[in-house]
């Protein structure tokens, strides 16, 4: 059972370092979303599946902390700060997401509600995710390498079905990503000045504009 706390945590650290990476190209893409907007819509969904995984085993981690299961309690709960803002974090990382999805995919009367949806729930997003970060980047930091480093990743058994269910996840991204692209031409054809996240023809992510006030420098 230890073995498998174990296993849980490595899943966790590697996916929290893919997320990182992926956030922080996202963050870029908001410099100049005019430019990047095809870019930041694809990063938006490439991070959606492992963002799903990461959740999916701190849930994991949370059940058997609290069903007293022995090697997670062993383990011990995270900083109080930290256990009161993991909740925030799904919760503001999946409206983030979906309200950006609807951006592209919503009928036009509904952009506006979706766009201050967005942008609201990015705000409460940064913050907590800010806090959330820096509480677990030593863990992050030694965690993520173990299941790709030859010594140690043969310590844990399951190391390779780790990295796989990584890499699907990431292909499964990619996958949503260039589904999505099909939908930017056609919402900066029809987005309406005052809410569109931009006016011409750049290729990037579903609202970024949002979190720049794009709409605003019309």
């Amino acid at each position: 059972m230890a073995d498998r706390a174990e296993a849980n945590a490595r899943l966790t650290g590697t996916t929290a370092a893919v997320l990182l990476v992926l956030f922080a190209v996202e963050g870029v893409t908001l410099v100049s979303v005019r430019s990047l907007l095809t870019l930041h819509v694809f990063v938006g969904m490439l991070l959606l599946p492992p963002a799903l995984v990461k959740t999916a085993s701190t849930t994991w981690r949370a059940l058997g902390y609290y069903r007293g299961v022995r090697a997670y309690r062993a383990k011990g709960p995270p900083p109080l700060i930290l256990r009161v803002l993991g909740p925030v974090v799904v919760i503001s990382t999946a409206v983030v997401l979906a309200s950006g999805i609807a951006l592209m995919i919503a009928p036009s009367s509904l952009r506006p509600a979706a766009l201050t949806l967005h942008k609201a729930s990015f705000v409460v997003w940064f913050v907590a995710m800010t806090v959330h970060v820096l509480g677990h980047a030593l863990d992050t930091a030694r965690l993520a390498p173990l299941d790709w480093m030859h010594r140690s990743r043969r310590q844990i058994a399951g190391a390779g079905r780790r990295q796989w269910l990584v890499a699907a996840s990431l292909a499964g991204g990619a996958l949503l990503g260039v589904v999505l692209l099909g939908r930017v031409g056609p919402y900066l054809d029809h987005a309406p000045p005052h809410h569109a996240l931009v006016r011409h023809r750049a290729y990037g992510p579903p609202a970024a504009a949002a979190f720049v006030g794009a709409d605003r420098r019309r």
